[in-house]
């Protein structure tokens, strides 16, 4: 498959929320995402190399939240349906814990409607940054806190909060997560 190629397919299709979700269960080789105009986003699975490296943010996150207990973490193959309708499904992400506790099981179980609070997407080889960049600024508006666009290409990493222009670092040893994730410390040597 061309390295170039960053979605499989863009087409607009209508299909109810459950309809998706079902679309995505059975078809878990692919990974599924929906704008908010309903364009309906299948990419192919990330290279092994991004999916080594996106474990190891996940973990790092994961540790953290074992020790803080402040929130839930999950990974790249979960699906929130943000305020604006889009479906989509970051790399990393973590939502607060009371926010997540006040969802229904019903809306933990398919793809919860919420925003996280905090998101990560690191950009493979066949990423388009443009398309990454929209899409944490498509976080921000629909709730984040602070993301992070790790552009490993570029040696460089993006942070995205609400209210404040992007603040780009060159070749970071780690970064912070500042006041959302208190005492968070994301290592960078393994992923960049």
């Amino acid at each position: 498959m061309d390295a170039t190629i960053t979605t499989l397919f863009k087409l607009k299709i209508d299909l109810t929320d459950d309809q998706f979700f079902q679309v995505c269960q059975k078809n878990r080789d692919y990974r599924f995402e929906r704008t908010a105009s309903g364009e309906l986003l299948i990419m192919p699975p990330t290279g092994s190399d991004t999916g080594r490296r996106n474990v190891k943010i996940t973990t790092q996150l994961d540790i953290w939240n074992s020790e803080s207990n402040l929130g839930e973490v999950f990974d790249s193959s979960t699906g929130f349906t943000l305020p604006n309708g889009a479906e989509r499904s970051p790399d990393a992400s973590w939502v607060k814990l009371e926010r997540w506790n006040a969802l229904t099981p019903e809306q933990q179980e398919k793809f919860a409607p919420i925003c996280p609070d905090f998101v990560v997407e690191l950009r493979s080889p066949s990423d388009s940054l443009k398309d990454l960049q929209e899409k944490m600024q498509e976080y921000i508006e629909n709730g984040a806190q602070l993301g992070w666009l790790i552009d490993r290409k570029n040696k460089r990493v993006e942070i995205y909060r609400p209210g404040k222009d992007v603040e780009i670092l060159n070749n970071p040893n780690s970064l912070s997560g500042e006041n959302v994730l208190p005492g968070f410390v994301l290592h960078l040597q393994q992923i960049m």
